[in-house]
């Protein structure tokens, strides 16, 4: 194989990984606003906490799988404290005091981590199995970077089988497009409104635990990511899942290829996509009904 295609696929594997990162991000954030319409900017610190929680956690148990399983949940349990004392209260306080409240939480978590952990970038090696190389399209490439691409591609295929064939499923897209009317059916739209923001604080965890082997965790990669995120969010739709997708290939590849071909203008691309969705297509590519 030409080194020129070799060049090619590898960067298209980068692209595929970045996307999946970003989709682990932001389908919290996509779904709690088209479910709760809340604007929670402290999503990616959340992220950031799953980060830095996984880290500690690898060091005392010496296993990265439990780091994998006990991150996400520790970020949860984090969430739930922040939706009975802040979020819950917020829900009917309109839009800009929900931005001002979770803006302002992106700084608390931002000192809280310098002071557990420091100012310091710090990381975590992939385990012993996800180590080296593995052959793909006759390109060597980073086995854990496989992994990434592999457990999002899983994530995103259970969320869409979940969301299209499953009775809680069909209560989310009917809460999504007319809670009032859900509620008026007998759903609990309160409890599924906390189990939504639940799953979405869990898989901001995990992305963050998941993405320190590549990227490390520094204090303030929550605000790093989130506009990354958040511009998914706006392109792909509004509360929507096939969006939120959608916009994650988008961003996640005209970061990685942007920078490869137009890298002195990369930045400038991605916004000018943001911009020109806002103008012409405000709803998002794919918006949820609701």
């Amino acid at each position: 194989m030409s080194g020129s295609a070799v060049f090619w696929i590898t960067q298209l594997l980068n692209a595929l990984q970045y996307s999946m990162l970003l989709f682990l991000l932001s389908i919290g954030l996509t779904v709690i606003f088209g479910l709760l319409h809340f604007v929670n900017l402290a999503h990616g610190a959340l992220y950031a906490m799953g980060a830095y929680i996984g880290i500690s956690l690898a060091l005392r148990t010496g296993s990265y799988w439990v780091a994998l399983v006990l991150a996400p949940v520790a970020v949860t349990l984090i969430g739930v404290v922040l939706y009975l004392l802040l979020i819950r209260r917020l829900r009917h306080a309109g839009p800009l005091s929900q931005v001002l409240v979770t803006f302002g939480l992106i700084f608390v978590f931002l000192d809280v981590i310098r002071i557990l952990w420091g100012d310091i970038a710090l990381g975590m090696d992939p385990p012993a199995a996800l180590r080296g190389m593995t052959s793909i399209f006759g390109v060597r490439y980073p086995t854990y970077r496989l992994f990434i691409i592999g457990m999002g591609i899983l994530i995103m295929v259970v969320l869409l089988v979940t969301l299209a064939r499953s009775q809680i499923g069909a209560m989310i897209r009917a809460g999504v497009e007319n809670d009032q009317m859900a509620a008026c059916l007998g759903i609990n739209v309160e409890r599924l409104f906390f189990a939504v923001f639940c799953l979405g604080c869990a898989l901001a965890g995990l992305a963050g635990v998941v993405a320190v082997p590549v990227l490390s965790a520094t204090p303030g990669m929550g605000t790093d990511i989130l506009i990354p995120a958040l511009i998914v969010v706006v392109i792909g739709g509004l509360g929507s899942l096939h969006g939120a997708i959608l916009g994650s290939f988008i961003v996640g590849f005209m970061a990685t290829i942007g920078a490869v071909l137009l890298p002195g203008i990369n930045s400038v691309l991605i916004f000018a996509a943001l911009a020109a969705i806002l103008v012409f297509r405000p709803q998002g590519l794919i918006p949820a009904r609701g």
